[in-house]
């Protein structure tokens, strides 16, 4: 079953507040986990496998995540297999974007099919990822981040909760819709 973990506040305890609420859902069984920090900028971190697969990854990067806003992610793959591509958190072709989600849209194919045919590249297999993309262009289209995620959102049918990170902002923005998941 999916989590997931948001914390926003002190840039030294976000990293460990995240991976912390991650332990605490490994009860549930998952096969990825990922992590999104943001602050002026979002970094991604994200492995399939379990929670120990994710820390190595972090333990070995030059410079560590940093930021006052994050959220983790623990997945059961629906769309897609258990893959590095596929976990979460996904983002916009930019990296300006993150989000995770649990549940299913499922009007994903729809709107995936659209912003395909305006150019967008997609770097998984997941419904997940119509969201950062949705989210971008509502940006681009001059939106401050809280209407951007409430506009893209609007697009999202079916049953689901997410949260998103957008870079430039210390704010982490939490969406449920639908029947209780």
């Amino acid at each position: 079953m999916c989590g997931i973990i948001g914390y926003v506040g002190d840039t030294d305890r976000t990293l460990p507040a995240l991976l912390g609420g991650l332990a605490n859902l490994e009860y549930r069984g998952y096969d990825s986990a990922g992590v999104a920090v943001g602050g002026d900028t979002v970094r991604v971190e994200k492995r399939s496998g379990q929670l120990d697969a994710l820390e190595a990854a972090l333990d070995g990067l030059d410079t560590p995540l940093g930021g006052p806003v994050g959220v983790g992610h623990t997945r059961w793959s629906t769309h897609g297999p258990p893959t590095d591509a596929n976990a979460h958190p996904h983002t916009d072709a930019a990296g300006r974007v993150a989000v995770v989600h649990n549940g299913i849209i499922e009007n994903y194919r729809t709107l995936r099919d659209e912003l395909e045919a305006e150019g967008v590249t997609f770097a998984s297999e997941t419904d997940t990822e119509v969201v950062p993309h949705l989210v971008a262009r509502e940006l681009r289209a001059g939106h401050d981040p809280e209407a951007a995620v409430r506009a893209a959102t609007d697009r999202l049918d079916g049953s689901y909760a997410l949260a998103v990170v957008v870079a430039g902002t210390d704010a982490l923005f939490a969406v449920r819709h639908g029947s209780p998941l």
